[in-house]
């Protein structure tokens, strides 16, 4: 146990009532002293506590969509009599509590309680380290502070939203899948009747192009092949006010490519790049969920060195790219040229770092009028080089999509 300021200041006063009667030689006036010294007997004696707490934490869900909320439980139990203990779960900070609260202060006699709260969940990993709990005697002179050490975690995943796939379809690789592709193959399209050739299967045989011509004709099929996608995206610390957005479309685009079948891989251009192989499955999914739920911004972004790198190791040939970035950096330009020149079909996801924006002045809406006029510029030079969706992140991403492809 150990003082508390309370206690500080009657020691104050006990020692400027001796100092006073030392210098006046009024030694009768230290009986005054007596009470207070006392209570501090009574209150170190007698209300010492024996505090053999058990505090348990359970949260309602460890995984929650952003914006979600999450019911957090205390339950406490005392095995000794306690007068008044104060318990607080130590929140991390960017939960915000929007029912109840994170403490509680209880009487104790050998039972157990309990107090929830509310928390609204926002895209990131977020960490419970401990749970403090605080006993003051009923004088309020002494008291023990400690945090019992209880770690829990909360995960807030990204939005997800349905929308168009903007693939295009030339380049991909031959193997069965939803995608229609010119070549032909074995497909649902009907594309022709040809005259058989050994090897083709007997059941495309058109038996009335058969009896009609006299030789056997079979029909023919546009194939239908898979893609590799491969998202990247640029973690720029420059897109901190739309990174949330970022996540969220390239969550979206990876739900898509499993709905469709295809394999995907993902790349977050952090200062030490987050690489997840191209796979296929729900299980993979999930593992890009949480990689995009934990992402951050970075001041120490290299996406040009890692896109190169990659390029020449990891991402498949003839893969369909899927570029989400503000592009507000000359790095970030360069690195979509680069995935063109080695061939590559990119679709370019632009969410307008802008649009969020809300001047307060008018020298400040100038600015960001010049700043976006340069952006779209940039944006401008890369419709040479991809299919570039410019997003402003207040409307779907869906409808930007949409009218993108129309045009």
């Amino acid at each position: 146990m150990k003082p508390t300021g309370k206690a500080y200041a009657l020691l104050t006063v006990v020692w400027i009532i001796v100092i006073t009667s030392y210098l006046f030689v009024k030694w009768e006036g230290v009986v005054l002293t007596l009470p207070i010294l006392t209570l501090f007997l009574f209150a170190s004696l007698l209300y010492k506590p024996v505090l053999d707490v058990k505090v348990k934490r359970e949260v309602s869900s460890t995984r929650v969509i952003e914006g979600g909320e999450v019911e957090v439980t205390i339950k406490i139990k005392a095995n000794s009599k306690i007068n008044s203990l104060l318990v607080q779960d130590l929140v991390p900070d960017k939960l915000q509590i929007v029912a109840g609260k994170n403490w509680s202060v209880f009487s104790f006699n050998g039972d157990e309680k309990e107090f929830s709260y509310k928390v609204k969940v926002p895209r990131g990993l977020h960490e419970f380290l401990g749970i403090r709990i605080v006993y003051t005697d009923p004088f309020g002179l002494f008291e023990e502070d400690k945090v019992i050490e209880i770690y829990d975690e909360i995960v807030g995943v990204p939005k997800i939203e349905e929308i168009i796939t903007p693939y295009i379809t030339r380049g991909t690789k031959v193997t069965v899948g939803p995608l229609p592709s010119p070549r032909l193959g074995e497909g649902l399209e009907f594309h022709a009747v040809r005259e058989y050739h050994p090897g083709d299967p007997m059941k495309y045989i058109n038996w009335k192009a058969t009896a009609k011509s006299g030789k056997i004709m079979v029909n023919e099929y546009e194939s239908e092949r898979k893609v590799d996608v491969v998202v990247i995206v640029d973690a720029t610390y420059k897109a901190t006010r739309i990174f949330d957005h970022m996540m969220r479309a390239a969550a979206s685009i990876l739900l898509d490519a499993l709905e469709n079948g295809m394999s995907f891989g993902l790349l977050i251009s952090e200062a030490v790049p987050i690489w997840v192989n191209v796979d296929y499955g729900k299980r993979h999914f999930f593992r890009c969920i949480d990689v995009l739920s934990m992402a951050k911004p970075d001041k120490n972004n290299l996406i040009f060195y890692q896109v190169d790198h990659l390029i020449r190791t990891k991402i498949p040939p003839r893969a369909q790219i899927v570029f989400i970035s503000p592009f507000l950096t000359q790095e970030s330009e360069d690195s979509l040229k680069l995935l063109y020149s080695f061939g590559y079909k990119v679709v370019a996801i632009s969410p307008n770092p802008y649009s969020l924006w809300k001047p307060r002045e008018k020298e400040e809406e100038l600015a960001i009028k010049i700043l976006d006029l340069k952006r779209k510029a940039r944006l401008k030079r890369l419709k040479r080089y991809a299919l570039v969706i410019d997003w402003d992140v207040k409307t779907p991403l869906k409808s930007a999509i949409t009218e993108v492809l129309k045009l």
